[in-house]
Formats: structure tokens, C-alpha cells, sequence
């Protein structure tokens, strides 16, 4: 029984760790010259290439629909008015960016 605590220590803290090593970052970044520029990534150092990626506007409407690139990267122009980004890696992975927080 004794060898059976540390095993158990063990595989819960490999759990923990696991489920807290992919947390989604997805940062935007106005270029100034109309267009947006956004990044993204996973902590663990996973690419988020292919994660679906949209634009809404101000009624909540999608107006851009896209996917990340090779690279992480997801460029598009600056909608007129309000609009939001967001990043949807999955439940759980999902990060909603407003527009008046996206500067250069």
C-alpha cells in the first residue's frame, strides 16, 4: 500500500499538469493601416494553426470567417464600427477579444 501512494501522487499530478499545459493565447494587433493582425498559440508551445478563427459585428453577426495559418497568424481588415475576434480552439479553448482592445 505504501508504494501505492507516491504512484498516485504521481499520475494525479501528471493530470493536473496536462490539463493545465494547453491553455489557449490568442493576441490581436492593429497594424495601422486597416488591417488587424492577430496571433495564436497554446502555453505548452503547440501551434494553433488550422483553429478556427471570426470576426462578429457589432449585432453579433459573423462578417469574417477563417482559420489560422501555418504560421499561427490570422490578418484581416478592420471592420467599420464595433466588431470582436474570436479564438475557438474547442470548449474550454476559446478566447473573445473586443475590438476597442485591439491597438497599435
Amino acid at each position: 500500500m505504501r508504494a501505492f501512494v507516491p504512484i498516485l501522487v504521481a499520475a494525479t499530478t501528471l493530470v493536473a499538469t496536462s490539463a493545465l499545459a494547453h491553455t489557449p493565447l490568442c493576441s490581436c494587433y492593429d497594424n495601422g493601416d486597416g488591417t488587424v493582425l492577430c496571433e495564436g498559440g497554446f502555453s505548452d508551445g503547440s501551434s494553433a494553426s488550422g483553429v478556427p478563427i471570426k470576426v462578429f459585428d457589432a449585432s453579433g453577426k459573423v462578417v469574417l470567417d477563417g482559420k489560422m495559418s501555418e504560421n499561427s497568424e490570422f490578418e484581416f481588415d478592420k471592420p467599420d464600427g464595433d466588431y470582436k475576434v474570436l479564438f475557438d480552439a474547442g470548449p474550454g479553448h476559446e478566447i473573445e477579444i473586443d475590438g476597442s482592445d485591439i491597438v497599435e
